[in-house]
């Protein structure tokens, strides 16, 4: 009562600095930071903003909730001190102009991460406090793309359904507007039919044209009055959602505030691992628990051990751990944003590379230069560094280099970036720098208009990295249950976060419905393996045996969660006895029965998949008025599924197989065809012709890549990395996109731990797979 706005936020500020400088006193130059911060916030009258946004944070803490602030917000220490972010300005080179700036004159933008599968606990919050009639989700213009526009043409001209889908199926994601003749005759139509050339013409004519409106990711717009007084507001096809039919660029010129509730499934993740762990071992674990600077960690992740982790399990990011090699928190900080499409346009990443390696020596024009480049051997990473740049070395006001910075963001697409040219240049010369050194910055410069991450992003990233690659080092059961538990998500399928598993010493168990739970979940394990050795010291459970992983009823294909649940509330009330029972008690329907017997759920009620399926079509073709009845019939002595038949049932109903590796039963054909294991190809020499085969498990097409497609495959031994170049891919574009097992011939390329195969000629081998189902996720 009878606070300010002002007032109240400097009291929420001085609370948090008290909690998060328990052990000291705040800094003198965080004291400064804040002070100078809240006068700005004040000036500018953006307290109600902070304050709505740490009461949504406040909110979700509450609850158990995981959420962390990125972006520029981190480079706030005000938001250090609200709880909104984690980046310590004690520890890190904040620059504030980056996130607010006077001459800028724009509202703030915060973006904060939430646990992805209960971020609508936190959306419903702010629905709750602040009225759907003043609060609403910002939309987003959906525009046509190639199979998307070739897709409502084709339907509009009459093509049928299968026509349709086989048509748009020979685009990629990365095809552009123009429709090439060739990718019609792939789908196996004539480009010179006149039905034909009308679709493509118009389809190339719809791309970039809007197509309809959907959701923002998680922006908010709230409002002090009626948001219909000022916007065109509706209801969202998901309950209890309501959208403003602006984008967020439409909102930021009308200068309405916007909150970004992001969900990221990372965070679902960890909390879910940590969760795991405390429940096994009866030991409660935080984020704030994970010892720090961990040796072990961060040679896991030297030698590009990191399947699962964040961000940096990407097929770029490997090949760069082991060159980067880092030991600590600000080498992760680097090793998130230096594989990114600014330092590899500016031409940043061999330079810093070399210099790290003490192949090149670290030189600084100045000493106002090396306080801004120190940290990062005299290369710029961050888009911070590239503003305290032209501050230090040019003149610019900190305003004035905020907006270069957002002139470097845009000028791919409106230009603008020309008057800042010779400002710079000029700048640096009448400070004494050379014209050479000023045109190697604006080279640098403009390579972030590739997109750069700010630091104090990379360092909300890196917390993250850092704890998941923990858990998987010291925790390797919690974690990838963990990842099961959360998926869809990363860059890997369940089968690859299995195999990596077991690789790492995890004992997986089936899923049994007299065992399994909804979710994947931690046992004891028969061989009470101890912890890994490294890991005694310092965890909090140093006598506690490694556990096994029990696979969830989640991952059973067609199992509706409804029926999931209603299995275990059964089970815990008494066991089930027989099929029949189980189907009566849990009251399980036909679809249900089915998909537990079609993945091997009931091997303690019935046997193998043929004796199961037999006994799941008597149960669920049973009259109404008999379920519940008990019968005692004597089942068939029916022969057992083949090892071949249920690992193709394994992947079929559950993406997965806890059997051997589909490629190890097909060792002994891919041997007579000279196709080595990827276990060889990793210690084959540079430069060697090698032929292999794989299962593809992931295509990846850098924007940045001039048109290079990466593509992982794997068999039982481990992952090979193929690089596929344009001319090539474009050549064999059937076999690149359409093949589930690839033959690659080629040569390896070795530099240092790093082994890539450099393909020369592409083979489709999917037949030998049969029936089996795979899945590749491709991303850009």
């Amino acid at each position: 009562p009878g606070a300010t706005p002002s007032s109240h936020l400097r009291q929420l500020v001085e609370a948090g600095l008290t909690q998060r400088y328990a052990r000291t006193s705040v800094p003198p130059d965080v004291r400064e930071l804040i002070d100078y911060e809240l006068k700005l916030i004040a000036e500018l009258r953006f307290e109600p903003y902070f304050l709505t946004v740490h009461d949504i944070v406040a909110f979700a803490r509450s609850q158990g909730i995981l959420c962390q602030g990125r972006g520029s917000a981190a480079n706030s220490a005000v938001c250090y001190a609200l709880g909104i972010t984690e980046v310590d300005p004690a520890r890190m080179s904040v620059l504030f102009e980056r996130f607010i700036s006077k001459e800028r004159n724009e509202p703030p933008d915060i973006d904060v991460d939430f646990e992805h599968q209960r971020r609508e606990e936190v959306m419903q919050y702010v629905y709750a406090k602040y009225g759907r009639d003043r609060a609403a989700l910002a939309a987003t213009l959906i525009t046509y793309r190639a199979k998307s526009a070739v897709r409502d043409v084709g339907k509009a001209l009459g093509l049928d359904l299968a026509q349709v889908d086989r048509l748009a199926g020979v685009f990629a994601w990365w095809d552009g507007r123009q429709i090439h003749p060739d990718r019609i005759r792939e789908a196996g139509f004539d480009p010179d039919n006149p039905t034909i050339t009308r679709i493509v013409t118009l389809a190339g004519d719809l791309q970039g044209f809007p197509r309809h409106l959907s959701q923002h990711v998680g922006g908010f717009v709230i409002a002090r009055g009626l948001l219909e007084r000022m916007v065109p507001v509706e209801n969202a096809a998901m309950a209890a959602r309501t959208v403003i039919q602006w984008d967020k660029d439409d909102l930021d010129a009308l200068g309405l505030l916007k909150v970004d509730c992001l969900a990221l499934g990372m965070l679902s993740a960890i909390r879910r691992a940590l969760d795991m762990v405390a429940q096994f071992r009866g030991v409660a674990i935080t984020m704030q628990d994970i010892p720090a600077e961990d040796a072990g960690t961060y040679a896991m992740m030297q030698h590009a051990d990191t399947v699962g982790v964040f961000q940096i399990e990407s097929r770029a990011q490997q090949s760069m751990l082991p060159r980067l090699k880092p030991a600590t928190f600000y080498d992760l900080v680097v090793e998130v944003a230096i594989v990114r499409p600014g330092p590899i346009q500016g031409g940043m990443v061999h330079p810093y590379l070399k210099r790290r390696q003490g192949l090149e020596p670290v030189t600084y024009p100045s000493a106002a230069v090396k306080s801004v480049l120190e940290r990062t051997l005299g290369v710029p990473i961050f888009q911070e560094q590239v503003m305290q740049l032209a501050i230090v070395a040019a003149g610019f006001t900190p305003g004035e280099a905020d907006q270069l910075r957002r002139s470097m963001a845009a000028w791919r697409r409106k230009g603008g970036l020309e008057k800042f040219e010779q400002r710079l240049i000029d700048g640096m010369g009448v400070r004494g720098y050379s014209e050479a050194f000023a045109r190697q910055i604006y080279q640098q410069v403009l390579g972030f208009g590739e997109y750069g991450f700010p630091e104090s992003h990379a360092a909300s990233f890196a917390l993250l990295v850092y704890v998941s690659a923990w858990l998987k080092r010291y925790e390797p059961a919690a974690f990838c249950g963990a990842l099961l538990n959360s998926q869809p998500m990363g860059f890997y399928a369940p089968a690859q976060l299995v195999q990596d598993a077991r690789r790492h010493g995890v004992e997986v168990r089936p899923v049994d419905v007299c065992i399994s739970a909804w979710d994947c979940t931690l046992e004891a394990a028969a061989s009470a393996q101890p912890l890994h050795p490294d890991a005694l010291p310092i965890l909090p459970f140093p006598h506690h045996p490694a556990p096994a992983l029990r696979l969830g009823l989640r991952l059973v294909s067609s199992l509706s969660e409804a029926g999931g649940g209603r299995i275990v509330a059964a089970r815990n009330a008494a066991p089930f006895a027989n099929v029949a029972d189980l189907a009566h008690r849990a009251q399980l329907g036909r679809r249900d029965l089915h998909a537990l017997a079609a993945a091997g759920a009931l091997h303690n009620l019935a046997g193998h998949r043929h004796s199961a399926v037999w006994e799941v079509a008597g149960v669920a073709d049973m009259p109404p008025l008999l379920k519940g009845a008990t019968f005692v019939e004597e089942a068939p002595d029916l022969l057992a599924p083949s090892e071949g038949q249920d690992i193709v049932a394994d992947y079929r109903a559950l993406g997965l197989t806890l059997g051997r590796h589909p490629l190890a039963l097909l060792r002994g054909h891919l041997h007579q065809r000279r196709l080595l294991p990827a276990a060889t190809i990793a210690q084959t020499p540079h430069g060697r012709q090698v032929r292999t085969a794989g299962i593809v498990v992931g295509r990846q097409r850098p924007d940045t890549a001039s048109g290079v497609v990466f593509v992982t495959l794997e068999d039982e031994t481990g992952t090979t990395n193929v690089i596929v170049w344009r001319d090539l891919g474009d050549r064999q574009r059937r076999e690149l996109l359409g093949s589930h097992l690839l033959g690659v011939f080629g040569h390896i390329e070795r530099e240092g731990e790093v082994v890539h195969l450099l393909a020369g000629r592409l083979v489709d081998l999917t037949p030998l797979l049969g029936s089996l189902p795979t899945r590749s996720r491709d991303f850009h």
